[in-house]
């Protein structure tokens, strides 16, 4: 079965389901989870040098699932690798996907009424995870050498075409300590 759109899953309301509570009050964590897209966090190399820092920051409160989060990721990456190689930049990347989203897969056809439940029961299986962003949360940071700005903030421009938020820019000049 094919991925739902992201508008049916990105409301941010109630706690978040990371856990599954049973009959006997005991909780236990959520079975059968599928494994996520996000695996790596930090790239390039952290050196002292850089004099920029520039984050992407989300405005809307928001759940962002696992697989645009990879996407804008690889985005970033791949822009700032052409421009300035694979160790002239790094990358940090905030927001975890935790929150497991839920599917109740609804049946179609002809004789679909008469072994479907409807909304009854219709707690649904896992079919992925999200990251619950607020506004202000920090999405993407990137250090950058002195005079980068357009080009990071041209990843980022790009990246945040594959988010289901708004966003913005923080720049940062980063200030170098004399000894």
């Amino acid at each position: 079965m094919g991925l739902r759109p992201a508008c049916s899953c990105r409301r941010y309301d109630g706690p978040a389901n990371t856990r599954q509570a049973h009959r006997k009050m005991s909780k236990s964590f959520v079975r059968g989870v599928p494994g996520g897209k996000c695996h790596t966090f930090q790239t390039g190399v952290m050196r002292n040098d850089y004099a920029l820092k520039m984050t992407l920051v989300a405005t809307e409160l928001m759940q962002l699932r696992h697989n645009q989060l990879e996407s804008a990721r690889v985005t970033i990456n791949q822009y700032l690798v052409k421009g300035f190689g694979p160790e002239g930049t790094y990358m940090k990347f905030y927001a975890f996907p935790h929150h497991v989203l839920r599917e109740n897969a609804l049946a179609t056809g002809a004789g679909a009424d008469r072994f479907q439940s409807g909304m009854s029961k219709a707690f649904g299986k896992p079919a992925g995870t999200a990251a619950r962003v607020k506004n202000g949360t920090k999405l993407f940071a990137v250090w950058a050498p002195a005079g980068s700005e357009k080009i990071v903030k041209e990843a980022f421009r790009k990246a945040s075409n594959k988010l289901s938020t708004h966003t913005r820019i923080l720049v940062e000049q980063l200030i170098k300590k004399e000894e």
